[in-house]
């Protein structure tokens, strides 16, 4: 498989690339500062680009490949539509180059509260981060939105609290909403389900709660 993934230096999409290469994969790594990534490899083209709102500059950075991977995001509350911007421009520039598969990371908060879900996370937990992080989480839905009303293939991942723990592949998933008592997952972990949804036709046009 030939894979590109935006915010290749971030905290999950560095695990994107370290571990589609570890599955053979072909990845074309994009990135605004080369020297953030420290993975070399023969199957790794590094590629900078100066922005991420110009579809015409991302086009060559999609062109045929077989699905592109988004870990793009705010760094900061105050960042801006950083996730929703960057998104509408790959996705012209995929519909541009005949590339259809989409995935990318959102937030559990975007999505729905799960029946089962705990009276702390309903009602304190919850509650609390949406409104702490609500331009963030209105960049996401925004984002959301230009994917699920775009000709892409496209799955987004949705995890709560994010951690630097080592990759397990043991998490819960539930599609099409949010996982119960679901807290944390580790970065390694939501780029794990990531890359298992490239092959996995029953998550297209589909939102992935993921959690441990």
């Amino acid at each position: 498989m030939r894979v590109t993934v935006f915010g290749a230096t971030g905290g999950i999409g560095s695990h994107v690339v370290r571990q589609a290469l570890d599955r053979g994969f072909t990845v074309t790594a994009v990135v605004r500062d080369p020297a953030r990534l420290d993975v070399r490899h023969r199957a790794l083209e590094v590629t900078t680009v100066p922005t991420l709102d110009d579809a015409d500059a991302l086009a060559p950075v999609v062109r045929g490949n077989d699905v592109v991977l988004s870990g793009v995001g705010p760094r900061g509350r105050h960042d801006g539509p950083v996730a929703s911007t960057a998104t509408r421009a790959i996705l012209s520039a995929m519909h541009a180059e005949g590339v259809r598969r989409l995935i990318a990371v959102s937030a559990a908060p975007v999505g729905p509260t799960p029946d089962g879900d705990s009276f702390l996370n309903r009602r304190i937990v919850l509650p609390a981060i949406s409104a702490l992080l609500e331009e963030l989480y209105a960049d996401l839905r925004a984002m959301e939105h230009a994917m699920a009303n775009s000709p892409a293939q496209w799955t987004v991942v949705r995890p709560p609290k994010l951690v630097n723990k080592p990759l397990t592949g043991r998490y819960r998933t539930v599609i099409g909403g949010n996982v119960a008592r679901g807290y944390t997952i580790s970065r390694a972990d939501v780029a794990h389900a990531m890359l298992a949804a490239a092959g996995d036709p029953a998550t297209i046009h589909r939102a992935i709660g993921i959690a441990y």
